[in-house]
C-alpha cells in the first residue's frame, strides 16, 4: 500500500514538476520561446518587401519618362494616368486594410493568403504596364487600366505585408530588428529596381527629335526648312523591347521574393495579443484610430518629408536627362543614390537606438536639403553630381526607415489607451500608406502638367529653358520646402524616447498578466486531472 502511494506521489511529482518555476519565470521562458526570432526568419521576412520597393522604384524613375519618350503620349493624359493611378492606389490601401480586417484565420494564417493570391495576377499586370499596344486609339485607357489594376494587386500584397510587422513578434525589440532587416532589403529593391531597368533600358538609346534649323538672314531668323533631324543611336522598338525585357527580369524576382516570404515566415496569432471576445468593429476602430493625436501627427509629418522624395523620384530621370545634360549617365545617378541609401541603412538603425526616433529623423531627413540645393546651384559636373547623390542617398535611408520603425510604437500607444479595441493593426498602416500615395498622385500630376505648361517636347533632344527651371524647381526648391515643413509638424509628435519606454513597460506587464493567468489556469486544470 505504502508502495503504491510512493508510486503515486513519484508519478504525481513527475507531472507537477514544471510548477516548481515561479509563474513569472514561466511565463517569460514561454514568451521569450515564442517571441525570440531567428535570424533566418528576419531574412525571410525582409525578402518580402522587395517586390513592392522593386516595382514602385522602376514605375517611380522611368513610368512619367516613359510614357512621354517611349509611348510618345501627350503630356496631359501622361499627367491624368500618373495621377489616377496614384490615386486608385491610395484609395485601394484602406479598402485592402478592410477586408484584411475581416478575414479569419487559416492554416495559412491571417495575412498570407493575400500576399500569395494577389502574386501571380500582380506581375502579369506589371509587364502590361510596359508593353505597347499595337492600337492607334485607346492607348490612354490601355495603361490606365492596367496601372490600376497592378496598384490593387500590389496593395494586395503590401498592405498585409506591412501589417505583418505585428504578427511576427509581440515582442517590440524583436519588430524593431526585423523592421531592420526589411529596410535594409528594401532599399536594396529599390537599387534592383533602379539597376535593372536603368541598366537594361539604358543600353539602347531613346531617339530624340532636333529642334528645325533656322537660317540667319538679313538680321532675321528664318525657318529653312520644316523637318525633324532625329538622332538615331537606337530604334524605338529596341527600346520599347528593353523595357519589357526589364519588366520580365522584375516579374521573376517578384515571385521568387514571394515565395521565400510565404515559406520562410510564421504568422504568429499568440502575437495579436488580448483578443477580444466581441471585436469592435472596422468603421468603430477606424474613428478611433483617426482621432488618435501621435498617429495623426505622425502620418502628417512624414506626409510632407514623404512628398519631397517623392517628387524628386518622379523628377530626378527628366532633370538629369534635360537640366543637367546627362543623357546617358542618369540611370547610374539613380543607382548611386540607392546604394547609397542600402549602405547607411544600418548606421541609421543604430544611431535610432543610441540617440532615439526623433533625433534621427531631424539629423537623417533634413541632411538632404543642402544637397538639394546644392545639385541646382553649381554648375553641371559630373563627378559633382555623383558625390550629391551618395550624400543625398544617406537622407533617403532615413526616410525609408524612420516610418516603418516608428508606426509600430504607435500602435503600442494606442492598445494601451483604448484596450477594448485591438485586431485592427492595418489600419494603421494602410492609412498612413493611403495618406502618403494620394498626395504622390497629386504631386505626379501637377509636376507632369507644369511640364506641359512649360513647354516640355515630347523625345525632344533639348528642352526649353521653361522646362529646366521647372525641373529645377521640382527636384530641389519644393522638396526642401516639404522637408521643413514636416519636420517642423514633427516637433508635435509626442512619443518620445521615455514614452516609449513607459509603454513598452506596461505592455509588458500586461503581457506578463495574461501569461500569468494562462500558466494558473493550466496549472489548475493539470492537479484536476492528478
Amino acid at each position: 500500500m505504502a508502495k503504491g502511494e510512493g508510486a503515486e506521489s513519484v508519478s504525481s511529482a513527475g507531472l507537477l514538476q514544471p510548477s516548481i518555476l515561479k509563474p513569472e519565470e514561466l511565463a517569460r521562458s514561454k514568451r521569450e520561446s515564442k517571441t525570440k526570432l531567428s535570424i533566418c526568419s528576419k531574412v525571410c521576412y525582409a525578402i518580402g518587401g522587395a517586390p513592392y520597393q522593386i516595382t514602385g522604384c522602376a514605375l517611380g524613375f522611368f513610368l512619367q519618362i516613359y510614357l512621354l519618350d517611349v509611348v510618345q503620349m501627350d503630356p496631359f493624359y501622361a499627367s491624368i494616368i500618373l495621377f489616377v493611378g496614384r490615386a486608385w492606389d491610395a484609395i485601394t490601401d484602406p479598402l485592402v486594410g478592410f477586408f484584411i480586417s475581416k478575414s479569419s484565420w487559416t492554416c495559412f494564417g491571417r495575412l498570407m493568403p493575400w500576399i500569395v493570391f494577389s502574386t501571380p495576377f500582380g506581375v502579369i499586370s506589371y509587364f502590361m504596364i510596359w508593353l505597347v499596344p499595337d492600337i492607334s486609339q485607346g492607348q490612354v485607357m490601355w495603361y490606365l487600366f492596367f496601372y490600376c489594376i497592378f496598384q490593387t494587386l500590389v496593395t494586395c500584397f503590401h498592405v498585409p505585408y506591412s501589417a505583418l510587422t505585428m504578427f511576427i513578434s509581440r515582442e517590440q525589440s524583436e519588430r524593431d530588428s526585423a523592421t531592420a532587416y526589411r529596410m535594409t532589403v528594401e532599399v536594396l529593391g529599390t537599387v534592383l529596381g533602379t539597376a535593372i531597368q536603368g541598366q537594361i533600358v539604358g543600353r539602347v538609346d531613346i531617339p530624340c527629335i532636333s529642334d528645325p534649323p533656322f537660317l540667319n538672314m538679313n538680321n532675321s531668323s528664318v525657318v529653312l526648312e520644316e523637318v525633324n533631324i532625329t538622332r538615331d543611336t537606337g530604334s524605338l522598338s529596341d527600346t520599347r523591347n528593353a523595357y519589357m525585357i526589364a519588366a520580365g527580369v522584375i516579374g521573376g524576382i517578384y515571385i521568387l521574393c514571394a515565395t521565400i516570404l510565404s515559406l520562410g515566415v510564421r504568422e504568429r496569432q499568440e502575437s495579436s495579443e488580448l483578443q477580444l471576445a466581441e471585436p469592435v468593429s472596422f468603421f468603430q476602430g477606424l474613428k478611433l484610430v483617426m482621432k488618435h493625436g501621435p498617429y495623426i501627427k505622425l502620418i502628417a509629418a512624414f506626409l510632407f518629408t514623404s512628398l519631397a522624395f517623392m517628387l524628386l523620384e518622379g523628377n530626378f530621370a527628366l532633370f538629369c536627362t534635360y537640366t543637367l545634360g546627362f543623357r546617358n549617365e542618369f540611370q547610374n545617378i539613380l543607382l548611386a543614390i540607392m546604394l547609397s541609401a542600402t549602405l547607411t541603412i544600418p548606421f541609421w538603425q543604430w544611431f535610432l537606438i543610441r540617440f532615439g526616433k526623433k533625433t534621427a529623423v531631424y539629423i537623417g531627413i533634413s541632411s538632404a536639403t543642402p544637397f538639394l540645393i546644392s545639385v541646382v546651384i553649381l554648375e553641371s559636373n559630373l563627378v559633382m553630381t555623383y558625390v550629391v547623390a551618395v550624400a543625398a542617398g544617406m537622407s533617403v535611408a532615413a526616410a525609408f526607415l524612420l516610418p516603418w520603425s516608428m508606426l509600430p510604437d504607435v500602435v503600442d500607444d494606442f492598445n494601451l489607451q483604448h484596450p477594448d479595441c485591438r485586431g485592427h493593426e492595418a489600419i494603421f498602416f494602410s492609412f498612413y500608406v493611403f495618406f502618403t500615395k494620394f498626395a504622390s498622385g497629386v504631386s505626379l500630376g501637377i509636376s507632369t502638367l507644369s511640364l506641359d505648361f512649360a513647354g516640355y517636347k515630347t523625345r525632344g533632344c533639348s528642352q526649353p529653358e521653361e522646362v529646366k527651371l521647372t525641373l529645377k524647381i521640382l527636384v530641389s526648391a519644393a522638396p526642401v520646402a516639404l522637408i521643413i515643413f514636416g519636420l517642423l509638424l514633427f516637433k508635435l509628435y509626442p512619443i518620445d524616447e521615455d514614452r516609449r519606454k513607459k509603454n513598452k513597460k506596461a505592455l509588458q506587464d500586461l503581457r506578463d498578466e495574461e501569461s500569468n493567468s494562462s500558466t494558473e489556469t493550466d496549472s489548475t486544470e493539470l492537479a484536476s486531472i492528478v
